[in-house]
């Protein structure tokens, strides 16, 4: 009787401990709630945002401006103009420096951060779209939609240094890792469903490689550490790929009409946003699988997403209807930081 007893202890002990530990790590879990909306006014098309976390300034794209917020202030501050189809804007405060791609004009803006005004404009292919700053080469990138190619130019004097890059694809949302093993760029191909690879110091795709079960990738975003791509795809799926190797590591379901990707290297949470079903799926990243922490039901429409990874605030662009002359806004979503029970 004595050992029965000393056994079914141990093992009301050791389920005890497991119990505990799961309540621990659900606890743990990041829960993101609804802080703020930040109107903006008007209801033109928009696209993507993007965060400065250092000088902390969020980007809007807004039609044929960008409208630029104070991220502590919450607040819009001024505006960025003649910038006509700006899809993209990316802030470079090392420079005092910011670079948007102009898709109806086929330009690139550079402005200064200061005065919001506009230095000079780079051609690009037709349609610049997404756009980024590789800080290893000092490049600004274009990824020109109906060109199917990239521009690379420097930042600094706006020369041209590779006009045209052919993809052999539509390109998306594109990030970089100018990581001695890599020095790539990486970009989503939506038409054939897969992700280049482009070398940063010769200017041309050196890999393509599938990213089934996703399809039309949109969002794209990228965990340096792990060397992990982050693929909001058209097929309600976010994959993750090995970017050393091209590898689909693993993949979740998420929302309808995804459209943006993101990754918080502090929290070690990628997210994808999809506009149709109104949605956010957030993830916590490893080297060998995507696990669902929450779906944050957001608006329908709230497609665009960035993240500031100062205070891990989610933000997104939406409004009532593209017509709607004062519904533009940003809505802001906050770590719920409430002690859990």
């Amino acid at each position: 009787m004595f050992r029965t007893n000393r056994a079914t202890l141990r093992i009301l002990t050791l389920l005890a401990v497991m119990a505990g530990l799961g309540s621990a790590a659900s606890a743990a879990d990041p829960h993101y709630k609804r802080f703020k909306e930040i109107p903006i006014g008007g209801g033109s098309g928009w696209d993507y945002l993007s965060a400065d976390s250092i000088g902390r300034r969020l980007y809007v794209t807004h039609g044929t401006k960008v409208v630029v917020i104070d991220m502590d202030q919450e607040k819009v501050v001024g505006e960025i103009t003649d910038t006509p189809g700006a899809h993209g804007f990316v802030a470079v405060p090392e420079l005092n420096r910011g670079f948007s791609s102009n898709g109806q004009e086929n330009k690139s803006s550079i402005v200064d951060l200061q005065t919001l005004k506009t230095i000079a404009k780079v051609s690009t292919g037709p349609n610049p779209d997404s756009i980024l700053f590789e800080e290893k080469s000092g490049e600004v990138w274009t990824f020109n939609g109906r060109g199917q190619s990239a521009t690379a130019y420097d930042a600094r004097t706006g020369r041209v240094v590779a006009a045209s890059i052919p993809l052999g694809g539509k390109p998306e949302t594109a990030v970089a890792d100018a990581d001695a093993n890599a020095n790539r760029i990486f970009v989503n191909l939506e038409n054939k469903n897969s992700v280049a690879a482009i070398d940063i110091k010769d200017h041309k795709v050196v890999a393509e490689w599938p990213i089934a079960p996703g399809e039309g990738a949109s969002g794209l975003a990228i965990d340096r550490a792990l060397h992990r791509l982050i693929i909001g795809c058209g097929n309600s799926k976010m994959v993750m790929m090995d970017s050393t190797s091209g590898a689909v590591v693993g993949s979740v379901d998420c929302g309808q009409g995804v459209d943006a990707a993101a990754f918080d290297p502090e929290t070690h949470l990628g997210f994808v946003s999809a506009g149709g079903s109104g949605t956010v799926t957030v993830a916590r990243v490893d080297a060998d699988r995507l696990t669902i922490v929450q779906t944050l039901t957001t608006e329908r429409g709230a497609r665009t997403m960035t993240v500031d990874r100062k205070t891990h605030r989610i933000y997104l662009s939406n409004a009532k209807s593209r017509t709607d002359a004062n519904s533009f806004k940003v809505l802001v979503y906050s770590l719920d930081e409430t002690p859990k029970p």
